[in-house]
């Protein structure tokens, strides 16, 4: 077992030596977050966690052996518990809720885009939104791979809006960011490019990116949902 699989699924490790306990797992990620929140994920450091704690770097390694596991317990602890599923709401409508706020824990902690890449260990609170999503779909005659991936394409609409929201920055929006960027070219060489400069000057649906997407991968999973679970006809007996 990995230390960071066993700090985020095993009991929590007393340390072999020295005096009790004085700190917790949930502290430091706490301390953790709070540098994240504030400075970014480069600013992350054991030095700078155990300070905020008063402690020393040393006495944090008797909990944590290093920054990849600190960032492992702070991805557990900002990204909390999913939401629960809508009373008597339907695959569509606990996705579409599921979304929204996989959307606002990525607005609350931007640096959870860049800790969530590549392949890593899962706690159980982030297991639980992979959950959540992939038990959203079943019974509706979609495999258990498919199930899966529509989880994945979710998530990633999600973190690429919010991805370009982050960029942004808090003043702007990414159409207002595209505008402000290419507007003037677009609209002095409207002849070159006349498709992307009338979808451009168009304001209908502006700032919508987050919802249009979502909702065009959920239609084309309720086609594929429709076609899976449609009932087939019978074969007409020969009557010859």
């Amino acid at each position: 077992m990995s230390d960071t699989v066993r700090l985020l699924w095993g009991p929590p490790a007393r340390p072999t030596r020295g005096p009790k306990p004085a700190l917790s797992l949930e502290r430091i990620a706490a301390a953790g977050v709070e540098v994240a929140d504030a400075e970014g994920l480069d600013a992350v450091s054991m030095q700078k966690v155990a300070g905020l704690l008063d402690f020393t770097k040393m006495s944090l390694y008797r909990y944590v052996p290093g920054k990849a596991e600190l960032i492992a317990l702070m991805v557990e602890s900002a990204v909390g518990a999913p939401p629960d599923a809508p009373t008597g709401a339907g695959w569509r409508e606990q996705l579409t809720a599921w979304a929204h706020h996989l959307a606002e824990a990525f607005a609350r902690h931007p640096w959870l885009l860049d800790a969530t890449v590549g392949a890593r260990a899962l706690g159980p609170r982030e297991l639980a939104w992979l959950e959540r999503a992939v038990a959203a779909l079943d019974g509706h005659g979609l495999t258990g791979p498919e199930r899966m991936d529509a989880a994945v394409l979710l998530t990633g609409h999600v973190r690429g809006i919010t991805a370009q929201s982050r960029a942004a920055g808090p003043a702007g929006t990414p159409e207002a960011e595209l505008l402000a960027a290419l507007g003037t070219v677009v609209r002095e060489n409207a002849d070159r490019f006349p498709a992307v400069a009338a979808a451009m000057a168009d304001p209908e649906g502006r700032d919508q990116a987050l919802e249009f997407g979502l909702e065009r991968i959920l239609d084309g999973l309720a086609a594929l949902i429709e076609r899976r679970t449609e009932p087939r006809a019978e074969p007409r007996a020969n009557t010859g």
